[in-house]
């Protein structure tokens, strides 16, 4: 795992430490250090911590005039356990929507296992973006299974070109452009 690496190809155009509007504004990653660990497992010294001992993200961009941004995601999603969704809401979440965020696009490929209880930080979060969305992209299939066993899919939207989306060959406002219509598309 440790050579799994967050995106790094828009360094260029955002990077979440040096936005003093971000939740991991003046954040520090060693490039050498390994450090933390998913169940014993290093993993690479670049994600970021949400205080979750089994998942880590990385803010990979966020364009405030567009209310949009980009959470790329590594380890197990567990909210049986750890409460996951509940750090990321209240670590995270919350502090990017409360500066105008509405719409999430998390990529999920990095996303090993995940572990539900019940839906009630989803269904407060999914209240917060009202006229926003939240697209779960590249999540892998096992995953998706059991997020929809927790009626998370009434909150996240995954499925068809969500499920395969080469992502990593766009711009960050051109993927916003693609994943924003083809959920109007399949909301409007």
């Amino acid at each position: 795992m440790h050579t799994l690496e967050p995106h790094y190809a828009w360094l260029d155009q955002y990077q979440a430490s040096e936005d003093p509007r971000s939740p991991l504004f003046e954040a520090e990653n060693s490039l050498d250090s390994y450090v933390n660990t998913i169940y014993g497992y290093y993993i690479h010294p670049q994600w970021d911590s949400l205080d979750s001992e089994t998942l880590y993200l990385k803010i990979l961009f966020v364009d405030y005039d567009l209310g949009t941004a980009v959470l790329e995601f590594i380890g197990e999603w567990n909210d049986a356990i750890e409460n996951d969704i509940m750090l990321l809401k209240r670590n995270i979440i919350d502090l990017m929507t409360h500066e105008g965020i509405r719409k999430f696009v998390l990529i999920g490929e990095n996303v090993f296992n995940f572990h539900g209880s019940d839906d009630s930080y989803y269904e407060e979060w999914f209240e917060d973006v009202e006229d926003g969305w939240i697209a779960a992209v590249n999540f892998q299939e096992h995953v998706i299974r059991e997020m929809r066993q927790y009626n998370v899919d009434s909150y996240l939207n995954f499925g068809g070109q969500l499920d395969e989306m080469p992502w990593r060959t766009y711009a960050p406002r051109k993927l916003f452009e693609i994943v924003d219509s083809l959920l109007q598309r399949r909301l409007g």
